[in-house]
């Protein structure tokens, strides 16, 4: 069977070719690029690309790098110390104006260039072409491939830096620059001429979807970075024009004036789209109109509301033995549901089985709910058999702490996958009901 995604991406990308908007002019690299080309592309977390329309065109990334260099200079150097040189507050200016806090002298977010100035220099490396290797290293494990600089871009834009140059003096001046100015800009127009493809920028940001995790399962920026990273995205990374992109598109996103424009699905993917005709904020028209026509067709927008899952937790009783098997990702939303099924437990002594072998992520609040909700059914008197395969509680199990093995492990209750789990601590004793070996951890 075909995937019918890339057939529909192939028909936004003909749907969208007319002609409006222009390209940068103040980059003569820019100036002279083809106006018509134009691409998109979807990314899944595990690194499934769909895309259409000019795919192998490369371009500069421009601005869109600027929040992958703010996750590194987090990761650097922690985020109350990015903190004091660069703030997060949408500027409402344009992207080169000179947006600070009249207080702290901090420019306003890292989307803008002052801002994105800062960052730069806060980059860790011996020497300015050790930064510039080791960003460029960084955005290749996000791409997927490795990634090189388009010396002539970067060429032209360092003879128009005058701005820049300017800025990163001030910057300087207020103690908010860290290492040489002209160094900075060098290192930061370099950032910058990175050339991608849309296919490079869609795996990048579904690695940001995924909460900084790459295809293949290396965890290459923190959640905890990602999450801000991604918040500083959604209210400042459409410049001026952020907050009518929020309320028309609702998705965190970065554009750059080659045309190019990265989305964010948390939990679902990226998606990137390429054309040089800008507007007047200095994005990208037809990339907006791609989004804003995804958006309508797909429901993107992080505002809308999502039904919380008719069934989590189905509660059934095999030969008299209650028996509540949970299912999906459990958050705080849904392990309040599976709560509430407990709660029809009746204080007694006869044995409980909670099944966990089709859950698959727990986040930390849930777990610490689920643990809880089980420590009380077992003070209700109630012998708790917890069936977790996976382990997707830990190793710290509460209840009566018993780990459900083997067939026919209570009265009859065949739980769908059978792994052997032990617990970190315990004893093995029999199984009353089937003679299996079970890790028992006694409660006090």
């Amino acid at each position: 069977m075909e995937i019918p995604i890339t057939e529909y991406l192939e028909q936004l990308v003909a749907a969208n070719r007319e002609d409006s908007g222009e390209t940068a002019q103040y980059i003569p690299e820019f100036a002279q690029a083809d106006p018509d080309r134009l691409a998109v592309a979807f990314a899944t977390p595990d690194g499934r690309v769909y895309c259409a329309g000019d795919v192998e065109t490369e371009f500069s990334i421009q601005s869109i790098s600027k929040p992958f260099t703010y996750a590194l200079a987090i990761i650097d150097h922690g985020l109350a110390h990015v903190l004091e040189h660069v703030d997060v507050e949408p500027s409402g200016d344009a992207f080169n104006e000179i947006s600070l806090d009249p207080e702290t002298g901090r420019p306003m977010n890292p989307m803008i260039n002052a801002g994105a100035i800062a960052v730069h220099g806060l980059l860790t490396g011996a020497d300015r072409e050790a930064r510039d290797e080791r960003l460029l290293s960084f955005y290749s494990r996000l791409a997927g491939r490795r990634l090189e600089v388009d010396e002539k871009v970067h060429a032209s834009e360092l003879s128009e830096a005058h701005r820049n140059t300017a800025i990163a003096y001030m910057l300087k001046s207020l103690g908010k620059l860290e290492g040489d100015p002209v160094d900075v800009v060098h290192g930061y127009t370099r950032q910058c001429s990175v050339n991608v493809t849309v296919r490079d920028l869609a795996r990048m940001a579904a690695a940001l979807s995924a909460g900084g995790r790459a295809p293949d399962g290396t965890q290459v920026i923190d959640p905890g970075v990602n999450r801000h990273v991604l918040s500083v995205m959604a209210t400042c990374g459409m410049y001026d024009s952020s907050g009518e992109w929020l309320t028309r598109v609702g998705i965190p996103a970065k554009s750059g004036v080659s045309g190019g424009l990265l989305g964010v699905l948390p939990g679902q993917g990226g998606i990137a789209a390429f054309s040089p005709r800008l507007d007047a904020h200095g994005n990208s028209v037809r990339g907006i109109r791609i989004f804003e026509r995804m958006n309508q067709h797909m429901g993107l927008h992080l505002m809308d509301a999502i039904d919380v899952p008719r069934l989590v937790n189905r509660r059934h009783v095999v030969n008299g033995v209650p028996v509540h098997e949970v299912t999906g990702d459990l958050r705080f939303v849904e392990v309040e549901r599976v709560m509430r099924s407990f709660e029809s437990e009746a204080p007694g002594t006869g044995p409980v089985v909670v099944d966990l072998s089709r859950v698959h992520r727990v986040k930390d609040i849930a777990r610490r709910v689920m643990l809880e909700s089980l420590r009380r059914l077992h003070l209700d008197g109630h012998e708790v058999r917890l069936v977790d395969p996976d382990e997707v509680l830990g190793t710290a199990h509460t209840g009566s702490g018993e780990i459900v093995r083997g067939e026919d492990a209570v009265g009859g209750y065949t739980p769908r996958l059978f792994h052997d789990v032990v617990s970190a601590t315990g004893d093995a004793t029999a199984d009353s009901a089937t003679g299996d070996s079970a890790t028992v951890v006694n409660q006090t």
